[in-house]
């Protein structure tokens, strides 16, 4: 990639995103630039990935793609101060959550600049992200085929339209809690039933790390590989029994919707 990237903020997840482009070889560090008002934290960045930092923003303003990865209850003071030199030229892209699409548009009025909203999530810190991106009414095919290859970097991508990035902040994006509170509890469970603590966690972790790539490489629908596991009459089955009776899979379903519902009220209060 010729392009300069920028970020606005140098948090985890901006971090993450340097470390998959650096280490994909989309680019080096020296084409990436960050605004951080954190002194330690440039430091930190630019020792550890070579990029260039800055303690303001119009420096970063000169590369030609611009990560905002800030709060969302700081978006509308950086788009006010960086409004003034966002053209026609810059491509800017959003990873803050709840900030739709339309509020950096007219935050942005007569720029000419391309939007792209992403949602990633906390994975992205091993590169192994799941990223769904939504074009704003300006961006191009080749803006989206840009974007992707900065989050494929961390990870995997969809396009989607926006109407269903709530839908996949309440699935994918806070989806990492509901595993680890899932590995939380089976961890507590194996000591429960007289484990050790640390082997507990070992085998849980490699349990459902290898679940997990059975499933992706598998290509076999997660009902046929659990059939493989349920012997007639046998400990599987009277596992699962047992999480049907509590409504495992309801509650699953009902955690997804209730973090859809807030992530569209959150989208309101912009």
């Amino acid at each position: 990639m010729k392009e300069k990237i920028g970020f606005i903020g140098g948090g985890r997840m901006a971090e993450a995103l340097i470390k998959g482009i650096i280490q994909s070889g989309l680019t080096g560090g020296e084409q990436l630039y960050v605004v951080d008002p954190d002194k330690k934290r440039r430091e930190f960045l630019h020792d550890t990935y070579g990029v260039n930092v800055f303690d303001k923003s119009d420096p970063v303003l000169a590369a030609q793609i611009i990560i905002l990865a800030v709060k969302p209850q700081i978006m509308a003071l950086v788009l006010d101060e960086i409004g003034e030199n966002v053209t026609g030229d810059h491509l800017l892209i959003s990873i803050a959550a709840g900030i739709p699409l339309s509020f950096i548009e007219a935050a942005l009025p007569g720029s000419g600049c391309r939007v792209i909203r992403v949602m990633p999530n906390t994975p992205a810190l091993v590169l192994a992200g799941a990223s769904a991106l939504s074009p704003g009414k300006k961006a191009t095919g080749e803006d989206l085929d840009q974007a992707a290859k900065i989050f494929d970097a961390v990870g995997k991508t969809v396009v989607m339209a926006e109407s269903s990035l709530d839908a996949v902040t309440g699935l994918s994006g806070s989806g990492p809690a509901y595993v680890f509170s899932f590995i939380e509890a089976m961890i507590d469970a194996g000591v429960k039933v007289g484990l050790p603590r640390n082997e507990a966690e070992i085998l849980v972790l490699q349990t459902i790390y290898g679940s997990v790539k059975l499933a992706m490489e598998s290509g076999e629908h997660p009902a046929v590989l659990r059939a493989m596991v349920t012997s007639p009459g046998g400990t599987t089955i009277a596992g699962l029994h047992k999480l049907e009776k509590g409504g495992f899979q309801g509650m699953i379903m009902d955690a997804v919707e209730a973090a859809t519902k807030r992530s569209r009220e959150l989208g309101k209060l912009t």
